[in-house]
């Protein structure tokens, strides 16, 4: 069986905020910690880079941003998603131009296509640019679950390579990889859930948790790669609360809270997300001294 195009874990990168502005400087600084944390890659722009919010402008920074900082050490999968093909296609191109390694493209909100909508948007980015792409499906969020039929289609077009899996529902993830075949990337997009996604035969998992502890998670996901999973289970004890506690508030307020517990940055979120309610600091205290990173 041959090695799957990226593995381990990849942080799901905060975009850090001074003053209503990215804070460029913070933003470098968290990359590297995440690389001397042992992370086996790196996802700028995505919902908990709060892309949501951020200008076009912004967003074609913070990729290009993290690409040159990284310097191929780790591979970078770019953020690249839109309920408009026609701009995910742009957001891809532009990944592929300033040397990201693959994009994320979200499932289309908001418009609720059919599952052969799914199928043409991401044929059309298929077919627009030379770059791998992994759909990512996040129900909860997007209102469209894409089904494992038609990411089956989807696994045979050459660009489209495998899938951050937000949907929680394992069995699911057994019935894929045999539907999808052994060159299908599989990455959990559920943190606390990462344990038994691997013993599905999961490839790994893009991380909210990583960017508070990368070098627990980084650790936790090379045992389960390895197969040594009472390692694995002993990590995913030193972590639950932490994973629990980053999503006590609306994300990703709770996990820039600890990463200014840090001194990493500030807590700064943009509207409609505030800072985390008090009641959510606590628990994510909780989780970092449970973690022992406080």
């Amino acid at each position: 069986m041959s090695e799957p195009l990226f593995r381990g874990v990849l942080p799901a990168l905060v975009t850090p905020f001074r003053n209503g502005a990215v804070d460029e400087d913070a933003f470098v600084a968290l990359v590297e910690r995440q690389i001397a944390g042992g992370v086996h890659g790196l996802v700028p722009v995505g919902t908990t880079g709060e892309t949501a919010t951020l200008s076009h402008e912004e967003h074609r920074r913070v990729v290009e941003l993290c690409v040159a900082t990284a310097k191929g050490r780790v591979p970078v999968i770019a953020g690249a998603g839109s309920n408009s093909t026609a701009e995910a296609i742009e957001l891809v191109q532009h990944a592929k131009a300033v040397g990201a390694d693959a994009a994320l493209v979200v499932t289309p909100y908001y418009n609720r296509p059919s599952q052969e909508g799914l199928y043409a948007h991401y044929a059309a980015i298929n077919a627009a640019v030379q770059l791998p792409v992994l759909v990512y499906n996040v129900p909860a969020r997007t209102s469209v679950d894409i089904s494992n039929a038609t990411l089956a289609r989807l696994s045979k077009l050459p660009n489209i390579v495998g899938i951050k899996d937000a949907t929680g529902d394992l069995p699911r993830a057994s019935l894929q990889r045999l539907e999808c075949g052994e060159d299908w990337v599989m990455l959990s997009g559920n943190d606390d859930g990462g344990l038994g996604y691997m013993a599905h035969g999961g490839h790994g998992c893009i991380s909210v948790t990583c960017n508070v502890a990368p070098e627990l998670v980084s650790q936790f996901y090379n045992d389960a790669m390895a197969g040594r999973y009472q390692d694995a289970l002993y990590g995913q004890d030193r972590l639950i609360r932490l994973h629990k506690a980053l999503f006590a508030d609306a994300s990703p307020a709770p996990t820039k809270f600890a990463l200014a517990q840090l001194g990493l940055c500030t807590d700064e979120c943009r509207l409609p997300i505030t800072p985390c309610s008090e009641a959510a600091r606590e628990e994510v205290l909780v989780g970092m001294r449970e973690a022992g990173l406080v």
